[in-house]
């Protein structure tokens, strides 16, 4: 994953000084610190020094909504295998990485790497959720989450190891606006009629038409195509109102992804969001002002204004086990503790299953006749 081309740098490493917006030393023994989970500061895993993260004075404490209108850079930025340089700030040596990385460490001398702030191909992130939960507290998690699971196998359950989580912060564009909805629909009330000795039900439709209007607060959007996003809308939500302005210190010690999915994209793909729960909350207006049944042929057209975004870092635990040469991943939310993932079927457990199932139906069936 690196590449070292200034070993002799290596050798006077604790005599470098380090710049404090990429890495962090500790005062107490020259270690250098990372993110804690328990207290929101650094701590160093050497001598244990503990250092609160302090706002800068001239910035706000939480991410500040940004104006989509005037954004400059809303282009996709997947540069597929593409790689960069980074020199360590601590020690010297030159590491390659893969281009969508933020931050990692130092192989050499265990220095925190992070984007730098004036690249000019990509916006830098203007907040981050922190990690609220340790990665033993993941591992436990997920071990109760796959105790849970009835139908995996038993030998599953055994090589799947709690001490093998990630951390790592994924991107995520999050979008304010201001929604003004016109719609069109028919709506349905239903009546009973009776033929004879028949009672069925009919519906009679009526014409309506109206407007809506919503705020739309915090809309998100993954801007990594590099995950499984069917995992991770397992992991949901984050609490997104929970940020902090960006700074080094929050990520440091864990890996994080740059954005490959543009702003410009982000915000159609979360137009597509929006559209859907309109369409539900302007159904739902419609049932309960007209007392219906049903509601039909909505059309709707929507005018967005004061669109604001904000360009966030959220934390996820990674982990997974190979069972019968088949990979099984899993997440935990970094915030939450939230487990997803899938897990591996035993066929004779579902087996097991269907006959209990049929055996209790078998009871009830003889018990009510």
């Amino acid at each position: 994953m690196a590449e070292l081309t200034n070993y002799d740098d290596l050798l006077t490493a604790e005599k470098t000084q380090t710049l404090k917006e990429t890495d962090r030393k500790c005062p107490a023994c020259g270690g250098v610190m990372d993110f804690d989970p328990a207290t929101g500061g650094l701590h160093c895993p050497y001598c244990d020094y503990q250092e609160e993260i302090k706002t800068a004075t001239d910035k706000p404490e939480r991410a500040e909504e940004l104006d989509f209108a005037s954004a400059e850079l809303t282009g996709n930025c997947d540069w597929g295998l593409a790689q960069k340089t980074v020199t360590c700030k601590s020690c010297g040596a030159t590491s390659v990485y893969d281009a969508l990385e933020v931050a990692s460490e130092c192989p050499y001398c265990g220095s925190n790497q992070v984007m730098e702030a004036n690249d000019v191909t990509t916006l830098a992130p203007n907040g981050v959720v922190p990690f609220r939960i340790t990665a033993q507290q993941a591992g436990a998690n997920f071990m109760s989450w796959l105790k849970g699971k009835w139908f995996c196998p038993s030998e599953a359950k055994r090589s799947a190891k709690a001490d093998k989580f990630q951390g790592i912060y994924l991107p995520y564009w999050t979008f304010d606006a201001d929604t003004d909805t016109t719609y069109t629909a028919r709506y349905g009330i239903n009546r009973k009629v009776k033929h004879g000795d028949e009672e069925k039900i009919v519906t009679d439709w009526h014409n309506t038409s109206g407007t809506y209007h919503h705020f739309v607060d915090d809309e998100l959007v993954l801007a990594s195509n590099h995950h499984d996003s069917s995992i991770l809308n397992m992991i949901e939500p984050f609490d997104t109102a929970d940020n902090k302005t960006y700074k080094p210190e929050y990520i440091a010690g864990y890996a994080a992804e740059r954005y490959s999915l543009g702003l410009k994209d982000a915000w159609e793909k979360a137009k597509q969001f929006i559209t859907n729960r309109l369409r539900a909350l302007i159904e739902n207006k419609i049932r309960s002002e007209h007392n219906a049944d049903s509601v039909a042929n909505l059309a709707m057209r929507t005018a967005y204004s004061n669109i604001t975004y904000k360009y966030l870092m959220l934390p996820i635990y990674i982990s997974s086990f190979t069972y019968k040469g088949k990979v099984y991943q899993f997440m935990v939310n970094g915030q939450s503790g939230k487990v997803g993932g899938r897990s591996p079927v035993s066929a004779l457990r579902v087996l097991v299953a269907i006959l209990i199932a049929i055996a209790i139906i078998a009871l009830i069936y003889l018990m009510t006749n």
